[in-house]
């Protein structure tokens, strides 16, 4: 079992001074996911946040081999690296067990990426594929994406007299991705690193491809101080508006449950890009959001009963 202390030990693979925004959820997803792999570690990036904010020409914030990838084909390209490094294992050039691991935000994972990503976890090509979820295309000026939720005002879904923000649902790629029957899935938050460091652990010992989406808050257009990533991350945990689960060889596992779920308006009044439906006549979309999140809870019990009979 990983231990904090374990976790100080760790290299530091990505390390301070990069671009990336004050109290924004990527490098502790990053650094998080990193410290709990003990081998030697090849990471692909998608373009986002991410990339452009860690490898601003001449310099890096990544200690280990990385390869940058365009936003919708970080998954092929990781397949590549993967057989490419089992041949040369095969041939007796390469010894030493090595891991991959893939780094896009939403935009690339739950949109532009996802023919690649479905492509490679078809395949089965052992790899981790990291979905750093901000809700948005934060690194393009926090457009909508699949991942923004509902009521969420963007650049491309802003509230006004005929709107109320994004009006759909958000995609539930964590569900597409275990359609794929792959060994292991799961959903985090960066506030919880023993959950993070045991998900790790599963994806790295999977016997094919694995995927796991972390919720990393965006202060910057959520809309909250800097100071407070790590409360906003654990509000949507215990509103029951982002569940941690796994899905390992098909098993539903829910990580936490809430002791008292909080009313999903307590997460709505803590950022800017809900404050809209503050007003009173967009309390039934406060309403709406609640009924998702109670269905959404509901489903995934019975996907938890149903699979551990």
């Amino acid at each position: 079992m990983t231990t904090i202390y374990d976790l100080a030990k760790a290299p530091e693979r990505l390390t301070g001074g990069h671009r990336l925004c004050s109290g924004c959820g990527a490098p502790i997803c990053v650094r998080q996911i990193l410290a709990n792999i003990k081998e030697p570690v090849i990471a692909i990036n998608a373009t986002g946040c991410l990339e452009v904010s860690t490898s601003v020409y001449p310099y890096s914030a990544w200690n280990i081999p990385w390869i940058h990838s365009a936003f919708e084909n970080a998954a092929a390209t990781a397949s590549g690296i993967v057989e490419a490094y089992n041949v040369l294992k095969r041939q007796g050039k390469i010894s030493r067990e090595i891991k991959f691991v893939v780094f896009g935000g939403d935009g690339s994972s739950y949109d532009i990426g996802l023919q690649s990503l479905s492509g490679a976890l078809e395949r089965g090509h052992k790899f981790l594929y990291v979905c750093y979820n901000n809700e948005a295309y934060a690194n393009t000026g926090d457009q909508r994406s699949g991942a923004t939720p509902t009521g969420a005002a963007t650049t491309t879904t802003p509230p006004g007299k005929i709107s109320f923000g994004k009006k759909q649902k958000r995609k539930n790629l964590t569900e597409i991705v275990a359609a794929h029957d792959i060994p292991f899935a799961a959903q985090t938050s960066i506030h919880l690193w023993t959950d993070v460091a045991s998900k790790i652990q599963k994806a790295m010992a999977a016997e094919g491809p694995s995927f796991i989406n972390i919720l990393s808050p965006c202060q910057l257009f959520w809309g909250f101080p800097p100071n407070l990533t790590i409360k906003i991350a654990r509000l949507a945990v215990e509103t029951g508006l982002w569940p941690l689960y796994e899905i390992e060889n098909g098993k539903y596992k829910i990580n936490y449950t809430p002791a008292k779920f909080l009313p999903v308006g307590d997460w709505i009044k803590s950022q800017v890009r809900f404050k809209h439906l503050l007003l009173p006549e967009n309390q039934s979309i406060i309403e709406r959001i609640q009924k998702q999140a109670d269905e959404e809870w509901k489903k995934l019990k019975n996907k938890v009963e149903a699979t551990n009979k």
